[in-house]
């Protein structure tokens, strides 16, 4: 038996520092030279990306079902806004009633504040993750999407803290494409040394057989809840880089509420459910095709034949697309696995191995 061909360490390590230096400079070149709108895009695909590798963590390598993501985001988002926003903004934004005290003159840096809400978030992911992870499946599921739900509720009805209906306005566009990015790599390279420790390997154990993975003395609760906790804090740090990309954030819109979750499972299970490389592939279509897409909800002319514009039409053909997916590609893009250099090149010699045999 053949002994399968695998690049060395330091090869490993050189391609990985070439392509970082290469990825560093597109990055450049689009900050550069790009339209703001395009620039727009590029930095959602990086936001994106942070959501769909954090509920990945949860759904696809540890097997929780949870619909609570938008819950953590938004936390993160309305944590960040709060303090990176200005007194004099908070007076002036605050118009139903005034901020409560101990919020008005706080203020701090993006980092600061980015941080926070990770960290807030990552709070309420163990408080709500103690008695919840305790359920399975469908309850499971269920308990998390209420969650996301009430967290939405509170959003609109604390009007001391969270200016209720009327949401935030004016939010500084701190969400640059080096901030943006940054973070991806941080919790690319977070999960990705996560996933390959042992303790990655006991929450894949868990997701193939959590009963099996408790009698070769794994702690299933301990490790769940850990990952749910962890997922939590990138999304809200996902969720603080989103509100200073939109710069304003209303719970009574889809772009903080449910539906958001909904939209980064997507991502994930056309990605590849237990892939990080699959979550990313699966984040940047989505933003590309959600923006590209935008202009079926405008009037267009298709073969001579005017089309009014359809609002929702462009959630319509994803969904179409997703379902197209999973009818066709059941695993998603990369399943699970990883877009790694030994990968690349097993694939490439292989190609070329069965060229030469023909």
């Amino acid at each position: 038996m053949k002994m399968e061909k695998k690049l060395s360490a330091r090869t490993n390590f050189i391609l990985t520092v070439v392509f970082l230096i290469f990825m560093a400079l597109l990055l450049y070149l689009a900050d550069r030279y790009m339209d703001s709108y395009k620039l727009r895009v590029v930095r959602l695909i990086a936001i994106y990306g942070i959501m769909a590798v954090s509920l990945n963590l949860i759904n696809g390598i540890t097997g929780i079902f949870s619909l609570g993501h938008a819950g953590f985001i938004l936390i993160g988002a309305y944590t960040a806004s709060l303090l990176t926003l200005s007194p004099e903004q908070k007076a002036m934004s605050f118009i139903i009633e005034p901020i409560v005290p101990w919020l008005a003159n706080v203020h701090t840096d993006f980092f600061t504040a980015t941080v926070a809400g990770g960290v807030l978030a990552a709070v309420f992911a163990f408080l709500i993750g103690w008695p919840v992870l305790r359920l399975s499946g469908d309850y499971l599921a269920i308990a998390s999407l209420g969650f996301a739900e009430v967290i939405r509720i509170i959003a609109l009805n604390a009007i001391s803290i969270t200016n209720g209906p009327l949401g935030l306005k004016g939010i500084p566009e701190y969400s640059n494409i080096w901030w943006c990015y940054g973070w991806l790599f941080v919790t690319v390279l977070f999960m990705a040394s996560l996933v390959n420790s042992s303790y990655g390997r006991a929450l894949k154990a868990i997701r193939e057989d959590r009963i099996a993975a408790e009698a070769m003395g794994i702690n299933v609760f301990k490790h769940q809840l850990l990952s749910f906790v962890i997922g939590a804090f990138f999304a809200g740090v996902s969720g603080s880089l989103y509100a200073h990309w939109l710069t304003t954030i209303d719970p009574r819109t889809t772009t903080l509420g449910p539906m958001l979750t909904f939209y980064v499972l997507i991502m994930i299970v056309l990605g590849g459910l237990g892939s990080i490389s699959g979550s990313l592939i699966g984040a940047a279509l989505f933003a590309i095709l959600f923006e590209w897409l935008r202009d079926l909800e405008e009037p267009f002319t298709f073969f001579g034949i005017h089309v009014p514009g359809i609002k929702g039409m462009r959630i319509l053909v994803i969904s179409a697309i997703f379902i197209l997916v999973m009818i066709f590609w059941q695993r998603g893009i990369m399943g699970r696995e990883e877009l790694t250099w030994n990968n690349l090149y097993r694939w490439l010699f292989a190609r070329r191995k069965g060229g030469e045999e023909k």
